[in-house]
């Protein structure tokens, strides 16, 4: 009997301390991973594109990490049968921009960048989700957004978090419709419906990292004239300078449901 009691402990024990562990990984900050694809809706390789970043927001794949899109649509397609409504030279600029950091011959689309890090074709989806596991394994700056107000077409917040050492970044804010519907009527996509996730309406730097360690950064952002501000979602991240390296991302529905995506520690 006294053998039959010491292993109905040690099973207790066991238990207790898998159950234990189990919480502690639960109650864990789940990694952000900013994953971004510029795509238009002129473009007849992009819808696959589409597809794959809903699907990682959907699925969320990576365990322990949060996936958060953005989808870019960039403007160079416009000219060639059809007017891409989201589109916006803006990002076209931050596409060359990366792809200057990356010395690619010329950008396209649809290409997915991933926590800043590693860029490739958009509608390989096995990469995608490889490259967003990798990247879960970085350290990341923890980002907060609170006192999220909607005046007119205007949204406004803040930014709180701690800057990592002497790490040098910049901060943006970026006004998010979390889906959307285009029926294309022209172009490579002519008669097809298109459906978005993550669509980028506004994106705008902000403030730098260095800025987190003495208080928090606000941010005002306009929504377009087709936009509804109160059904929006922020989405705001760190970023080393020279479109380097994400270093922190978080985002909020804009109704006032904020969130915290991160851990403290930057490798």
């Amino acid at each position: 009997m006294k053998k039959l009691w010491s292993v109905c402990m040690a099973v207790v024990f066991i238990l207790a301390g898998l159950i234990a562990v189990g919480q502690s990984q639960m109650n864990r900050p789940r990694t952000p991973v900013l994953v971004e694809l510029f795509t238009s809706e002129g473009c007849s390789s992009c819808p696959p594109a589409d597809a794959i970043l809903a699907k990682l927001e959907r699925d969320q794949p990576i365990a322990g990490s949060e996936i958060i899109v953005l989808s870019e649509h960039v403007d160079y397609w416009d000219g060639l049968g059809w007017h891409d409504r989201f589109s916006s030279h803006a990002l076209t600029e931050r596409q060359n921009a990366y792809g200057q950091r990356f010395g690619l011959e010329s950008v396209y689309t649809p290409q997915m960048v991933v926590d800043g890090v590693s860029q490739f074709i958009g509608n390989d989806a096995g990469k995608a989700q490889r490259a967003a596991a990798q990247a879960g394994q970085t350290g990341k700056i923890e980002l907060k957004i609170s006192g999220v107000t909607v005046d007119g077409r205007k949204v406004s917040g803040a930014i709180t978090g701690g800057a990592a050492g002497q790490l040098k970044g910049d901060l943006y804010a970026a006004l998010v419709d979390p889906t959307a519907v285009t029926q294309v009527k022209a172009g490579e996509n002519g008669g097809r419906q298109l459906n978005h996730v993550g669509v980028v309406r506004s994106l705008q730097r902000i403030g730098s990292v260095q800025e987190l360690a003495s208080g928090p950064v606000r941010f005002v952002l306009a929504a377009p004239a087709d936009a509804i501000p109160g059904k929006e979602r922020i989405v705001v991240f760190a970023q080393k300078t020279g479109t380097g390296t994400i270093l922190g991302t978080a985002l909020a529905q804009v109704a006032g449901h904020e969130q915290t995506i991160g851990i403290a520690a930057v490798r």
